[in-house]
């Protein structure tokens, strides 16, 4: 036990501090700042000692363990990176159908950060730029994410695995941040 506490406090720290890393990159200084502060919370912390495994989220952990993830729930309505988010009820209906709406630029850019950072704490070594795309289509492809945010997220996943990193920031600064 002492032992995860450790490692996943170690874990999300240096994912903090890579994504902080690449948002001071594209200019995004105070979300790079508070990016997942939630994740030091008691609601997201402890979960993530108890399902800790090192090569993948413990939320996952969680989920395989009593069917949902409650640090995951708690995460994902904090942080306006997650596509998940940005999930509301439609205005084009009267029966409550909740639909994706479009992520401002700034949090796009973020999330795709978020993903580059993760790619590279879980993979390791064995990390390229074609990581994050590949994760994407591993079941994100499929995801409730507004049309737009869509086509630019895997748009920059696409040039991240064609150009490299130092590419896909450069546009991201240009084109998401510095309008």
């Amino acid at each position: 036990m002492i032992r995860n506490i450790w490692k996943h406090f170690c874990t999300i720290t240096r994912h903090k501090l890579l994504v902080g890393k690449g948002c001071f990159r594209v200019g995004l200084y105070k979300q790079g700042l508070l990016h997942d502060l939630s994740k030091y919370s008691p609601s997201e912390f402890w979960v993530g000692v108890k399902y800790y495994q090192g090569n993948q989220s413990p939320n996952n952990g969680e989920r395989n363990a009593i069917g949902y993830s409650s640090a995951w729930l708690h995460h994902k309505g904090r942080n306006k990176h997650h596509y998940e988010y940005w999930i509301d009820y439609s205005t084009h209906s009267d029966r409550g159908i909740m639909v994706p709406v479009k992520m401002p630029d700034r949090y796009l850019a973020e999330m795709i950060i978020d993903r580059i950072a993760a790619s590279k704490v879980y993979k390791g070594r064995d990390y390229t730029d074609a990581c994050p795309l590949e994760y994407y289509y591993l079941g994100t492809h499929r995801a409730p994410i507004e049309e737009s945010t869509k086509e630019k997220l895997l748009f920059y996943l696409e040039l991240l695995a064609r150009e490299g990193e130092e590419e896909t920031f450069r546009r991201m600064k240009k084109e998401l941040v510095h309008r």
